[in-house]
């Protein structure tokens, strides 16, 4: 999953961005409201931790540009602001979830976890997709109680294209959502193919995937039964 994480305060983002990394997110970090509708604009995040206070204007705004572009991205308003009238103008613009400053890692980490899962409409911490279960916390792959050896990338695609079942995820989707910022890899690359194509193989071991599309010159559809 990718993360947008807009904190001018250079401890706490560095503290943030490694946090999330060691828990399987791709990160992306910024300090201003101007280089976060940048990137907003550039790219593609599942989620964005939004602090309120910035040197160049309010985290506010650019909530209010995120929500007024319709766009479904998860974000929790991270801020030093405790006062009730903060935390129901964040809510009532389109955050998602509210923390205050200070906050354990772990407390962010489990808030922002509910937030992709209710997203996505799941509410186990497993979807089973035609006999597969994927544990989506520890990152395990299984068919028939046997455990599949994915690597990172084959298991974070697998996961993406599951979570986004009956929808064609296009290549360029995969490459911002699994490597994140599409502007420091080479779009032109066959690498996404590279990697479907070997857990195809580890999984069509296990059972038919008459179900995994390739949608040509697109991209992926995983396709599931209403």
């Amino acid at each position: 999953m990718n993360i947008l994480i807009v904190e001018d305060h250079r401890e706490l983002g560095s503290e943030i961005a490694d946090y999330l990394v060691g828990a399987g997110y791709i990160c992306k970090w910024v300090d201003t409201c101007e280089m976060a509708l940048e990137e907003l604009h550039s790219n593609d995040f599942d989620a964005m931790l939004l602090d309120v206070g910035l040197p160049d204007g309010s985290g506010f705004d650019v909530l209010k540009a995120v929500r007024k572009q319709k766009s479904k991205i998860a974000v929790i308003v991270i801020t030093a602001r405790g006062e009730l009238n903060d935390k129901i103008d964040g809510l009532q613009l389109g955050a998602d979830d509210y923390l205050t400053k200070p906050f354990a890692l772990t407390e962010l980490g489990a808030r922002l976890y509910a937030i992709i899962r209710r997203i996505h409409g799941f509410s186990a911490n497993e979807l089973e997709i035609h006999g597969f279960t994927i544990q989506l916390q520890d990152y395990k792959v299984s068919y028939d109680s046997e455990i599949i050896s994915l690597t990172k990338k084959e298991f974070d695609i697998f996961q993406y294209l599951a979570l986004n079942k009956n929808r064609v995820i296009t290549r360029l989707q995969l490459t911002e959502h699994i490597w994140g910022d599409i502007l420091e890899v080479n779009s032109d690359s066959n690498f996404i193919d590279v990697h479907v194509r070997n857990l195809r193989k580890k999984l069509d071991k296990h059972a038919p995937l008459d179900w995994f599309e390739t949608v040509r010159n697109v991209g992926y559809r995983i396709n599931v039964e209403p």
